[in-house]
């Protein structure tokens, strides 16, 4: 079982209830990470694409997928170890594509399930002037938006 397939179990049974409203204001994009998407669908004949998307929309309708998305999502730069490599200036001028790709979108907040895209990122958004970008994971939003 994955931490889609458990939010999911437990948003849909009322174990956990969600606020919309809590980012209503706030357009997000979503952003595909290579191991939960590309590269378990090539391993596995599975990726995780709508399981995702059906969380977010759990807890927004402000959002968007970025484009290209799913199969033909973006790397964000960080992942396959690169996040730690060492090789900042590549890593940070690879990242580019990806916050090119938020730009288009207009978002203030990035949605990930992934820690290394999170890291990422964080780490690349000041280089692109982009200081503002809230990057979420997607079980954090979920957590803020869950009703006590």
């Amino acid at each position: 079982m994955t931490v889609f397939d458990l939010l999911i179990q437990y948003i849909k049974d009322g174990r956990i209830k969600l606020d919309k409203s809590k980012y209503a204001d706030v357009p997000a994009a979503y952003h595909d990470p290579c191991n939960y998407g590309r590269k378990a669908q090539k391993m596995f004949g599975y990726g995780y694409f709508e399981e995702p998307r059906w969380i977010l929309s759990q807890c927004t309708d402000n959002w968007t997928d970025l484009y290209p998305s799913t199969m033909n999502q973006l790397c964000c730069g960080g992942g396959g170890g690169a996040l730690t490599t060492g090789y900042n200036d590549e890593r940070i001028l690879y990242g580019g594509r990806k916050i090119d790709q938020i730009k288009a979108t207009g978002a203030q907040m990035i949605v990930v399930p992934c820690h290394s895209c999170h890291g990422q990122l964080n780490s690349i958004k000041a280089a692109y002037k982009m200081e503002n970008l809230e990057i979420k994971y997607l079980w954090e939003m979920v957590a803020d938006c869950m009703i006590l």
